[in-house]
Formats: structure tokens, sequence, C-alpha cells
């Protein structure tokens, strides 16, 4: 694919790179995506073994009484259909995916930065940047000229009267001597290409192993390497257009201050002081790109799939658990529930009814003060009903009888 895309042209230094760099991101998207999806490939192979297993998966839960409910049964039927139609279909893919990220950029670009009046924002910003380039090497051909800032005032003493002077100003030193100018521009050249390459690139590269990636999204333990393809192409979507407006942010200040320095030079003007000054605009241009970049890739981070379709109960694997659905159920007992499935409500009434059980267990063992513990019964035992709580004292509501009175009411 790479004798399709048009190499370095001379006087055209800049806007080749970039040409060429943007050819090659777009051919290894759509190359690399259609050599991986064509029909015997290892991924067509890797797409089947995947999907035969998550069926699997499904019958071995029915197997063992596992029967999904109706979301469960939704959300696998629309992985499934995701992944096929993504995987397999260049169409869709080239429509969800290949444009988006290719041809989203450049839109975002011309709504957000034409009402600005930034150059580039509609279209053409290679070029606009072969210019500046092309202005830069001029400038380093003309030279600063002298190295006086003007001149100052001074009042000296010469033979004992006081004569006013002209004394030059001069630029003061910087590390980088008389190559000012060409590290500015080498500054300038290494920002801008490797800015827009890094997000072109990556972008050609993910969108290239995007099927692989996509497949990932049937199971839960490699669901994480779908999230993170997906961030990946999210940071180079953000990133893309960060660089794009930044790259016209500077040229909307370096274009007109070129061209006035560039007169300056040819009116035989000295123009010192401007090849530092170029430098650090270079130089903070960069450090923006580089932030623009990070900022880009902390804010694709953020994204992270529905809790429903990252929920354990919507992954075969995650509920085949056979030893579970093999061990007996407690004939009496009260039904278990997951603690995170309790409701305040319920916590409380749980509560309560244990109180009260140990209440009554506790009076049952107050009635029988006579049994001892660990002595093992040797027949049944009739047990008094308990009395309850704050009876036992109670006064009674029937007339005495004298034990002399009951003996002569039996003999009579």
């Amino acid at each position: 694919m790479s004798g399709t895309c048009a190499g370095i042209v001379d006087g055209a230094f800049l806007p080749s790179v970039l040409g060429f760099v943007d050819c090659q991101a777009q051919a290894i998207g759509s190359g690399g995506y259609q050599a991986l999806a064509a029909p015997g490939s290892s991924l067509s192979l890797m797409l089947t073994g995947l999907l035969t297993l998550f069926i699997a998966f499904f019958g071995y839960r029915m197997l063992f009484g596992q029967v999904p409910g109706v979301r469960d049964g939704v959300v696998a039927l629309v992985k499934i259909g995701i992944v096929l139609a993504l995987a397999t279909s260049w169409a869709a893919y080239r429509t969800l995916a290949y444009d988006v990220v290719f041809h989203a950029p450049a839109e975002l670009v011309d709504t957000i930065g034409a009402p600005a009046g930034l150059p580039g924002a509609q279209g053409g910003i290679a070029e606009r940047l072969g210019q500046v380039d092309n202005a830069l090497i001029e400038l380093n051909r003309l030279g600063v000229g002298g190295r006086t800032l003007g001149t100052i005032d001074t009042v000296r003493t010469v033979n004992g009267q006081q004569v006013t002077v002209e004394a030059p100003v001069q630029e003061p030193s910087t590390i980088f001597g008389s190559s000012g100018l060409g590290t500015a521009r080498l500054v300038f050249l290494t920002a801008t290409i490797a800015g827009f390459a890094s997000v072109r690139l990556v972008a050609g590269l993910l969108l290239a192993l995007g099927p692989f990636f996509i497949a990932f999204l049937l199971f839960e333990g490699t669901r994480g390497l779908f999230e993170g393809w997906i961030r990946g192409i999210v940071a180079a979507i953000i990133g893309a257009v960060a660089v794009t407006i930044l790259l016209g942010i500077e040229l909307a200040l370096l274009e007109p201050w070129l061209g006035q320095l560039i007169a300056l030079r040819q009116a035989d003007r000295s123009i010192a002081g401007a090849d530092t000054e170029l430098l650090v605009v270079a130089l903070a241009f960069a450090l923006a790109l580089l932030a623009g970049l990070g900022m880009s890739a902390r804010v694709a981070i953020a994204f992270r799939l529905p809790a429903a379709w990252r929920a354990a109960a919507g992954d075969p694997v995650a509920q085949l658990r056979p030893e579970e659905a093999m061990r007996p159920a407690v004939v009496g007992g009260p039904e278990r529930q997951p603690s995170e499935q309790h409701s305040r409500a319920a916590a409380v009434a749980e509560a309560v009814a244990g109180a009260q059980r140990r209440e009554v267990a506790s009076t049952a063992s107050a009635g029988a003060p006579g049994r001892t513990v660990g002595q093992g019964p040797t027949r049944d035992v009739a047990v008094a009903t308990p009395t309850p709580l704050g009876q036992s004292y109670r006064r009674r509501t029937q007339g005495r009888v004298s034990a002399s009175a009951g003996r002569r009411d039996r003999n009579a």
C-alpha cells in the first residue's frame, strides 16, 4: 500500500511529509481490516471459536439449571450482533469506525475554528504549514543582520567635560548563539510532524486491529481490552482535533510575523532578537501540543461500558458455577440472598425476627430449670407451655378454696 502514497517533494517538505503520513494511516486502517476479515484468516477462525464458546456456555448454564433471564438474552444477542457486524462487514465498519476516526476531526475543527477565523480550519492546513516552513528557510538565509538592538544615550566625561555619546545595545547572548533561527525551524518541524503523526498513525493501527478487539466484547474477562480499544480510538479523535486547533493558532501568530520579519530583512534592517523569540514560540507550542495530546488521553480514559454490560449477571462464564448448581438445597431453611440485593427494610425485618427467636428460646430455657446441659434424654418428657412474659405473678381471678373444703366436697 505504500507505493500508492507520494513521497517527499522538493520545495514542499512539510506538506509532503504530512500527506504521506495521512495516506499511510488510512492505508493501514483499511488494508489491515480487510486482510483480517477475509475468509480463512486467523481472525475468522478465532471469531468462530469465540462464538462457539459463548453459545456453549449458555447451554451449560441451562443444563445446570441457571436459565438466563430476558435481560441476559437480549444483551447476549446484542453483543453477538455487534461482533458479527463490525468484525466481518467492511461496509458497517467503515461507516461506524473508519470514517468517524479519519473524517470527523476535520468536521469538528471546521465547526469550532471557522467562527474564530483560524487558518486551515476549513482545510489546507498542511499547505499553510508548508508556507511557514518556507518562510523560516528564507529568514535563515537572510539572517538577523547585526546583533545590535539599538542605541542608548550615555553621558561620559571626556577631558573634564561631560559628553553625550550614543552607545550600541547588544543582544543578550544565548546558548544557541547564531543558530537560533535554525533551532526554531527544527522545533517547529519536529512538533508539527510528531503531533500529526502520533494521532493519525495510532488511529490507523487501532483500526487495522479493530476486529480482534471487537471479538473480545463477548466475555467478561476480555471485555477490558475492548474498552481499551474504544478509549484509544476516542483519544485519537480528540487528539486530532486538539492538534489541528493548536497548529491553527500557531499559524495565526507566525504567518504575519514572519512576513514582517522578512520584509525588514529585505529592507536591510536588523531584526536582532527575533531568532530567540521565534525559538521560544516554537518551544511553547510544542509543549502545548504535548499537553493537548495528554488531555485527550486523560479524557478518553473516562470511558466505561454500561453497568448492564459489565455485570456478572450478563456473563455466561461468570454464572457457570457447577458446584453451586449441584449443591442440595436446605429443606425448610430460609433462602439466602446476596447482601447487595438486601434492602434496608429487609435487613431491619430480619433483625427483628432474630431478636424474637432469641427471646422465645431464652423463655423456654427459663421454664425448665432442672434440665442439665449435656444430659441425654432417655424418654420423651412433656414440656410445660412457657408462661408469657410479664404474667408470672399475676393476680388470680378465681376464689380461693381450702383443702378441707375440697375433701368435704369429694366425700359428699
